[in-house]
């Protein structure tokens, strides 16, 4: 067909920007209007939030949903900058609510993620009916006010302020979204879950729409990916077993952090749950292949050392290593690499050899170290299952 014949001109082209982009295909930039993509829309200022306090070596973040299906994140990191107050370095207020990636956290082993997205609080502001924004900086209150991803007015004083920090109350946008409604349970299990990655971040998760009355939890640990491994015991109902294997270590060859927490129980069913800046990576990727393969090297030398497998016995396969693991593995990392879009599935071998060897080295000499329990998780081991 030809140009003359097909009746598309440039003049048919639509370009669009900013919050207009942003509402006319939201599922661009959250994933989608279901409440997964509601869920999304929070992330994306709780990650500002979080990152903010982490960088302070630590704080608290709550997070209310409020009985008008509003959602307020307010944290006591120091305070978004605010133009209006002629505040100079990083980024401003009205950015930060108005430009994709404004204030999006960098991603690097110092920050958790919360999303392959990481566009920011301005899409929060774009998919909402209205949006608040108080700032606390430099004993004064700033506040200032959007519909639909546009400012009412600049920020405005208003009055004195204690303290630091930044609260963003929204409105999810009732026309975009499925339901605004967002979930507790979901939202309560994502919450513990980045506490316990991040040592000395206080997460809080309060629900005052129930008519019976508000409910509230509070996540706080000091055992990283240990805890992580006692809850997911807990789900199953199992006690955790006392020898629990946890460490953690920096290596510079990955520009990132190593932390590992990992048990034998009775179940015949392995369970490895893997994090890459506090993302779950649900396809595993190089650190999970290298922790399998420096467990499996750990478990067969010690057998060879102690003569726990004959001369005319095959090594142990990473299949019965594994059979009744129970292991968290979480690297934090400047620059990860991933394979696909995604992001499921973490990349890089440089990765893999260092998680392999960290594992192998720790988790050897801690077997040197527990002879009696060593044979026992080896006997254990190499017994049949009978799944």
């Amino acid at each position: 067909m030809s140009e003359g014949t097909s009746g598309y001109e440039a003049t048919h082209i639509e370009v669009l920007e900013g919050r207009e982009a942003i509402r006319k295909r939201p599922g661009m930039y959250v994933g989608s209007t279901t409440i997964r993509g509601l869920h999304q829309v929070l992330f994306e200022v709780l990650g500002r939030s979080v990152n903010d306090v982490l960088a302070g070596g630590g704080g608290c973040v709550d997070v209310t949903l409020t009985p008008d299906g509003g959602v307020r994140v307010t944290d006591n990191g120091p305070g978004v900058p605010v133009e209006a107050a002629g505040d100079g370095g990083g980024v401003g207020l009205e950015s930060l609510l108005t430009r994709p990636h404004a204030g999006a956290a960098p991603g690097d082993r110092h920050t958790a993620a919360w999303s392959v997205y990481g566009m920011g609080p301005c899409v929060t502001n774009a998919l909402s009916s209205r949006l608040t924004a108080e700032v606390r900086r430099g004993h004064v209150r700033w506040v200032q006010e959007y519909v639909r991803g546009e400012a009412v007015a600049p920020p405005a004083a208003a009055g004195g302020a204690t303290g630091s920090g930044t609260s963003i109350t929204f409105w999810p946008d009732a026309d975009i979204f499925e339901t605004t409604e967002c979930s507790f349970a979901v939202l309560a299990k994502r919450f513990g879950e980045v506490a316990m990655l991040n040592r000395g971040l206080s997460l809080s998760l309060t629900d005052e729409r129930p008519k019976n009355g508000l409910r509230s939890v509070r996540f706080q640990y000091s055992d990283g990916p240990a805890d992580v491994l006692a809850a997911l015991d807990a789900e199953t109902g199992v006690q955790v077993p006392p020898d629990i294997v946890a460490f953690e270590r920096e290596d510079e060859r990955m520009a990132g952090t190593l932390e590992v927490a990992l048990t034998w129980h009775s179940l015949s069913e392995q369970r490895v749950r893997t994090f890459v800046n506090s993302v779950p990576t649900c396809e595993g990727g190089t650190h999970a292949d290298g922790f399998r393969a420096g467990v499996t090297a750990a478990v067969n030398t010690h057998a060879r050392q102690r003569q726990l497998l004959t001369t005319a016995d095959p090594d142990l396969t990473a299949e019965q290593v594994g059979r009744i693991l129970t292991a968290v593995v979480s690297v934090k990392l400047d620059s990860p690499q991933y394979e696909g879009a995604t992001r499921g599935r973490l990349g890089g071998t440089t990765v893999h050899d260092c998680v392999e060897q960290a594992v192998r080295e720790y988790l050897g000499a801690w077997l040197a170290r527990h002879p009696e329990q060593a044979a026992d998780i080896i006997g254990r081991i190499k017994a049949p299952s009978w799944d």
